[in-house]
């Protein structure tokens, strides 16, 4: 299980606790610890009709709520349990801190809260690509005969999990770098870090903040830490970690793979790490083609999910299995049709330039649709890396002046349509206008390099309003 502190649950009796925001990790937090005795006040600064609808729904679980204001403490707190979006720098934090009370997040509470024999956890955290690897593990665990759940920022609050009473061999965890920063405490089994871009500077003040957030899952791993070989700071934070006797340095690559690597030889994901003799010997575990999409950046993914399972001793057959079995949720570089010899592939999910970098480095000719809010982004890189593959680019959203730009400066040869648009039918004009730029062999590819929230509500409705307009294109053209 790993060591970490860990309490009684009769500790939470009567304990006067604050749980900071009303989203989902909120509540669930909120719920759960009043559920063991805990005296709970929520506090959020919104006092919307839905934010009183949740309300009402916690204060007749015998939870107090305070809307409205989110900066004061309240009297007799012990604890903060912050939901992961709250900004260190936070007044309420501040008030925290001078009053001596600790803050932390609803993954740390559910580290403290697992029982005696409870599942150790495989932790998987990175910039891009979180979700996919923390599922391809658990699928691998699966069919490797382990009961499992893909859990934490994957959509299921890790709090209710461990709560719940259900009994597992292992979870997979999928972790954020807001969750990380107030999990103190957590030591995984083993964990990857999957690569590192620069990702909510705003909320960690640093690319160096961001960076040790991160980091903080190769805290007291005992057998594992896996890194990125091509990724160097995902090795630097591994050589900085306080682990446990006997833990390994465990990389992979796309390329031949070196003692204690895994990685890709003729079409064959092999394991040069757990294995006898590793200096000489190397085990096949899957193809490549038994990964879908078998773009490099899903390669990294599954060898990643696989050196994890690996760790946890899972045989090589389970990870052919259940990389087989997978399939990658929607938008994340998803195949939609071909129209008039042209694929069309909505990775609407690839919400910063790193995502889009990799998502355009899986094909050769592109019409690219792009654009939405940069959150600070800049866009120079993705482009030089970009340009010898890019037909034609369609730009989309508010902040779209910053990707044409930088095609300005390094691809002015590409045609570019500058949409100004917002409205509801902005995306079938862009797809119109990427079918008038695109020929027979080439993919118009919608990775933003962007967040949605401009224009749609979350990357899922961005990727929804592509899928359709596609399919209305399909409709007119042979």
């Amino acid at each position: 299980m790993g060591s970490g502190q860990v309490t009684s649950r009769d500790t939470w009796n009567g304990k006067h606790v604050t749980v900071a925001g009303l989203g989902v990790s909120g509540v669930s937090a909120a719920r759960a610890l009043a559920g063991l005795g805990a005296r709970v006040t929520v506090v959020d600064g919104g006092d919307s009709g839905a934010h009183r609808t949740r309300a009402a729904e916690l204060e007749a679980d015998g939870v107090a709520v305070r809307l409205g204001d989110a900066d004061s403490l309240p009297e007799g707190t012990a604890l903060v349990v912050t939901s992961p979006g709250w900004k260190p720098s936070s007044h309420l934090f501040a008030h925290a801190a001078a009053a001596g009370v600790d803050v932390v997040g609803d993954v740390e509470i559910a580290w403290q809260l697992r029982g005696p024999g409870a599942a150790p956890w495989l932790a998987i955290t990175g910039t891009n690509g979180k979700t996919t690897t923390t599922q391809m593990l658990a699928s691998i665990l699966s069919a490797a005969g382990l009961r499992t759940a893909a859990v934490g920022n994957i959509g299921t609050p890790i709090i209710d999990v461990v709560l719940q009473g259900e009994k597992y061999d292992v979870l997979a965890v999928e972790l954020s770098s807001y969750q990380l920063h107030w999990a103190p405490s957590l030591r995984a089994h083993s964990a990857a870090v999957l690569n590192l871009a620069p990702d909510h500077l705003d909320w960690h003040g640093s690319m160096d903040a961001y960076a040790a957030d991160k980091g903080r899952v190769y805290e007291g791993n005992q057998v594992a830490c896996v890194y990125n070989a091509a990724d160097p700071a995902t090795e630097h934070l591994v050589r900085e970690a306080d682990v446990e006797e006997g833990c390994r340095a465990i990389g992979f690559t796309l390329a031949t793979p070196g003692p204690s690597q895994l990685g890709i030889v003729d079409g064959i994901l092999v394991d040069r790490a757990f294995v006898t003799n590793r200096q000489k010997n190397a085990q096949e575990l899957a193809e490549v083609s038994d990964v879908r999409p078998a773009a490099p950046h899903n390669l990294a993914n599954a060898l990643a999910a696989a050196a994890l399972a690996r760790a946890y001793g899972v045989e090589p057959a389970a990870v052919r299995d259940g990389l087989r079995a997978f399939r990658p949720d929607a938008h994340r570089i998803e195949h939609v049709a071909d129209v008039a010899g042209v694929a069309y592939v909505d990775d609407s999910k690839a919400t910063n330039t790193h995502a889009a970098e990799a998502s355009l480095a899986a094909y050769d000719s592109i019409v690219w649709i792009a654009g939405g809010l940069a959150k600070g982004a800049t866009f120079d890189e993705t482009v030089k890396k970009s340009a010898k593959r890019l037909r034609g680019v369609v730009l989309i959203g508010a902040e779209r002046a910053l990707i044409r730009e930088a095609l300005a400066r390094h691809a002015p040869e590409v045609p570019v349509v500058d949409l100004d648009r917002t409205d509801t039918g902005a995306m079938s004009a862009a797809v119109r206008e990427a079918a008038a730029l695109a020929g027979p062999g080439d993919t118009v590819l919608m990775a933003p390099a962007c967040a949605s929230m401009d224009m749609f509500a979350n990357y899922n409705k961005r990727g929804e309003a592509f899928a359709d307009a596609v399919r209305e294109l399909a409709e007119t053209r042979p």
